[in-house]
């Protein structure tokens, strides 16, 4: 499955309604963005972008995404680049959904999990932190 119909899928599974943007971009456009909205100087894999008011009902979110950082992280993970853009790609979309595993009681891990467990990816950006012992991932631009 291509990744415009997997995202088309995905929505639908999240709950996202509306056109939704996904950026592929460098990391220094994805550090940019990071300072810009998130007063954070540093490159990240994914940031997400809820709608504003002005875009309207048609508007779903847009969710940025580094291409080299995934490609790093599926090598990492021993898996292929696509496994990789796709579960950025949950990741966003949850944030896009409302959901904020920085502020939240596990909620969104154990979405997370349940989604990449029905779309048979591989471990998720919560469960590869709380593996590590590392503090909180990624948060939803403002």
């Amino acid at each position: 499955m291509g990744l415009v119909r997997f995202l088309r899928e995905l929505q639908t599974a999240v709950g996202v309604r509306g056109e939704v943007a996904v950026l592929l971009a460098s990391d220094m456009t994805l550090r940019k963005l990071n300072r810009q909205f998130r007063g954070k100087d540093k490159a990240t894999d994914v940031l997400s972008f809820p709608p504003s008011c002005m875009g309207g009902a048609q508007h779903g979110g847009d969710v940025a995404i580094s291409f080299e950082t995934a490609r790093r992280q599926a090598d990492e993970h021993g898996h292929e680049l696509d496994e990789e853009l796709r579960i950025l790609m949950l990741h966003g979309l949850l944030h896009l959904a409302g959901m904020d595993h920085e502020t939240d009681e596990g909620e969104m891990a154990e979405r997370e999990t349940k989604l990449r467990k029905k779309l048979k990816l591989p471990s998720g950006l919560i469960a590869r932190v709380h593996e590590r012992g590392h503090g909180r991932i990624r948060e939803v631009a403002r």
